[in-house]
């Protein structure tokens, strides 16, 4: 089945940029079945990470059905492309795979540190898709109103908010008693000496005060949490132990980044009736796609995994269990012609 690929964006008129000179923006991807006919192409733009053959701008496949929809976050600092691994076989299998680029928090644009600091933010991104009927009438046919979430890193904390976790702290702030061994991530390493300049920010200031809000969306029926880091333990364990939908958790027993025993398994202790995986040997990273050359001389430490590991392996497997989870019944068979 050929896998289709769009690309837009919207905006959230509830809600301003950071620059505070319009509405906030929501660049979206989407992956999904297209039509028998359509011819699928590599990307011609260069990338840090390989990329599927897609059909650009397809018509989505004819369906009596709706398709069903899974959104997906990125982790820390990346865009949808990040996930193209999980998206393509979802798509595959008769999902349409929507992901955002977060705004101030992606590769897709400049880094913020606001887009850092307010997580929450990510999760109103998608509440504010699922109300834009513009990236359906892009997409073409009939998509479920209700969705499944899957994400990565940053992209799980994102996943959780949606299901009903509320935060208790954020991680960098100074009152937070669950004190981070880091000052920053990755991608923005000094990012706690940004907080106090940013609090006479009014744009920063309006969404900083309503960390502990409530982003639950009952559209979003269940959730697959990957490699969740160390901003999850900010939740309020009171929030977490009244979630009753399901939730899928996967880590890497080899992560140094967002240790599962410290993240992944602490989650899964704090929520009833989840289900927790941890794949021995994977690193944090392993749940990127695999790297071009120019990713691996740009971020090699992104694309070196554990003598063993085959990284496309691993893709397959979790995407197959995630599928099933979200309630496909074909997938297995499709995937495991492929890979």
């Amino acid at each position: 089945m050929p896998v289709g690929f769009r690309e837009g964006i919207s905006f959230d008129g509830a809600r301003r940029n950071w620059d505070d000179s319009g509405p906030r923006p929501l660049s979206w991807s989407a992956w999904y079945p297209a039509s028998k006919d359509a011819c699928v192409a590599a990307p011609a733009t260069s990338s840090w990470f390989k990329r599927e053959p897609v059909a650009w701008d397809a018509r989505l496949a004819s369906s009596e059905a709706t398709f069903p929809l899974v959104l997906l976050s990125h982790g820390s600092g990346s865009s949808t492309a990040a996930l193209e691994w999980l998206a393509y076989r979802l798509a595959q299998c008769g999902y349409v795979a929507l992901g955002v680029n977060h705004h101030g928090h992606t590769g897709g644009e400049p880094y913020r540190a606001e887009g850092f600091l307010c997580l929450w933010e990510r999760a109103r991104d998608f509440s504010a898709l699922l109300d834009d009927p513009s990236w359906r009438h892009a997409v073409g046919g009939a998509v479920d109103n209700e969705a499944c979430v899957a994400g990565f890193s940053a992209g799980a904390y994102t996943a959780m908010l949606l299901m009903g976790a509320r935060v208790a702290y954020s991680q960098f702030e100074p009152g937070n008693p669950v004190k981070s061994p880091i000052r920053g991530p990755r991608e923005f390493p000094d990012l706690i000496d940004e907080l106090p300049r940013l609090r006479d920010v009014p744009v920063f200031r309006e969404s900083w005060e309503r960390r502990r809000s409530d982003y639950t969306d009952p559209r979003i029926k269940r959730a697959a949490v990957i490699a969740p880091g160390r901003s999850v333990l900010g939740f309020a364990k009171d929030s977490l132990q009244t979630i009753r939908k399901p939730i899928q958790l996967y880590g890497g027993g080899d992560d140094t980044v967002a240790p599962p025993a410290e993240c992944c398994e602490w989650l899964h202790k704090n929520v009833p009736g989840s289900t927790c995986e941890i794949i021995t040997g994977v690193g944090h990273y392993t749940f990127l796609p695999e790297g071009t050359e120019i990713g691996d001389q740009a971020a090699p430490e992104l694309f070196q995994d554990k003598l063993g590991v085959e990284r496309r392996a691993v893709h397959a497997c979790v995407a197959q269990r995630i599928a099933g989870f979200c309630g496909c019944a074909p997938v297995a068979s499709v995937l495991g012609e492929r890979d």
